[in-house]
Parts: structure tokens; C-alpha cells; sequence
């Protein structure tokens, strides 16, 4: 039986040092400490959609409110400059959370219309509950978003927003919706 010809010892270390190098190299760095706080605010205004559905369904309003999107929207330009934001950034950033908020309250309507009913849970009111939690979320998400700004255009951010927005979904539609959600978060040049 023939014998197999054998790599030198120092080719043999150098092409697995090189290729362990190529493997480390590809390891993105750990995701800056300001992008889980910005993505748990996030995925607590989608926890807060699904009482805005259940509202919605109670009183057979719409899921669009062009007049109070408007208004949202207002109230975050004006905010962006006590955070030394670019408004239209944050109306941007605002109004991909209002896009995923609408996913989730069309997405749970449509599921209580084909079980012909909602969850028998307790129901806040919109106006005097919901809405003011939702204005208490933004303001902290300008914040979070503030303190994030510096990592947009790192060329991670995509992987970063990916591994760490996975463990927050809990299903389909939620994951759609942090998807959504966070779509404004990385500028990064393909």
C-alpha cells in the first residue's frame, strides 16, 4: 500500500493558522451594549400593539389613523432636536415602528376574525392608557436611538441587529414586525 505524501510540519501549522485566521476574521465583534436596550424598547411598543389591536377590535375602528400617524410623527421631529437627532432619521425611525405596529394589529385582527373571536383578556384604554405609554416609549427610544447613532454605519450592524433581534421573536408575525421595526437601524453601503 502506497504511503500518502505528508505536509511539512511548518506548512501544515501555517495553513491551519491561516485558515483559523480566515475563520476568526469573518466572527463579526459583539454587538455594542446600546443595541439591545434600543431593540428590547422596540419590541415592547410591538407587546403594546397587540392592546392596540384588541382596542381596535372592541370598538371597530381602523388600524390606520392617518391623522394620529401624523401626529406621532410631529412629536418626534420635534424631539430629535433635544437629542441632537436628524428629524427626518427619526421620522423615519418612528414611522418604521408605526409600520410594524400596523403589521401586528392587522396581522391579530385577521387572526381573531378567523377564529371569529379575540383573546379574553383585559383590554386598557386607548386613549387614556395605551397612547400615553406609547409617547413615554418613544421618547425612550430617541434616546436609545441617540446612544446607538454612532454604530449605524459599522459594517456589523446588519449581523449584529440580526443575532440579537432573533432572540426576541416569538413567532411569525412578531418576527415580521421587529423586522420592520428595525429597518431603519443600519446604513451600511452593499
Amino acid at each position: 500500500m502506497p504511503r500518502s505524501p505528508r505536509l511539512p510540519y511548518w506548512l501544515a501549522c501555517t495553513l491551519l493558522s491561516w485558515f483559523a485566521g480566515c475563520v476568526q476574521a469573518d466572527t463579526p465583534p459583539p454587538a455594542p451594549d446600546a443595541l439591545q436596550p434600543l431593540l428590547a424598547t422596540m419590541n415592547e411598543r410591538l407587546y403594546i400593539s397587540e392592546l392596540v389591536a384588541l382596542s381596535k377590535w372592541d370598538s371597530r375602528k381602523p388600524v390606520q389613523d392617518n391623522a394620529r400617524e401624523a401626529q406621532v410623527i410631529a412629536n418626534a421631529r420635534k424631539q430629535a432636536t433635544q437629542h441632537q437627532l436628524d428629524p427626518d432619521d427619526v421620522a423615519d425611525l418612528i414611522a418604521a415602528q408605526i409600520e410594524a405596529s400596523k403589521l401586528v394589529q392587522y396581522g391579530r385582527l385577521a387572526q381573531w376574525q378567523a377564529a371569529h373571536k379575540a383573546p379574553d383578556t383585559p383590554r386598557p384604554d386607548l386613549i387614556n392608557d395605551i397612547r400615553p405609554k406609547l409617547d413615554k416609549l418613544q421618547n425612550l427610544l430617541l434616546q436609545q436611538y441617540a446612544a446607538f447613532l454612532p454604530y449605524r454605519k459599522d459594517p456589523n450592524c446588519p449581523q449584529w441587529l440580526a443575532t440579537e433581534r432573533s432572540a426576541l421573536i416569538k413567532d411569525y408575525l412578531h418576527g415580521q414586525a421587529m423586522i420592520r421595526a428595525t429597518g431603519e437601524l443600519c446604513v451600511v453601503s452593499r
